[in-house]
């Protein structure tokens, strides 16, 4: 469970771009269903696209912005920075993104991440 509370420590701009990653596939499932029953399900009902369409599109919004915000705090090169836009526009492109960054080091170093979570040891020296 700590590792779960360290990756999404609102303390850092990783922690917040992993939130909002993940809400907005989230959002996109939501929306996606909404569709279905709006278009071929049984019944027929809007609401589902009324309510998760503005969801989305305000957590679509934050998602850009985080990853703005997150490209420089951690010097994303430009490729990078196009990635993460493809990513919020294709459907729950944004955890596949967010995998991806995490495991080639685009989102920080996870050993400093984990020495703030867990209290009682001690924190590596860095001098």
């Amino acid at each position: 469970m700590a590792a779960m509370t360290s990756a999404f420590d609102l303390r850092s701009v990783a922690g917040w771009f992993r939130l909002i990653a993940v809400a907005e596939a989230v959002s996109w499932v939501g929306l996606l269903i909404g569709m279905y029953f709006k278009y071929l399900g049984t019944p027929r009902t809007e609401i589902g696209v009324k309510v998760f369409g503005m969801t989305h599109g305000l957590i679509f919004i934050a998602f850009v912005v985080a990853g703005l915000l997150a490209g420089i705090a951690f010097k994303w090169a430009a490729g990078t920075w196009l990635l993460a836009l493809l990513a919020s526009i294709v459907p729950l492109c944004s955890v596949i993104f967010l995998i991806w960054a995490e495991r080639t080091g685009r989102m920080g170093r996870a050993e400093a991440a984990s020495a703030v979570v867990q209290p009682g040891r001690r924190a590596p020296e860095t001098t």
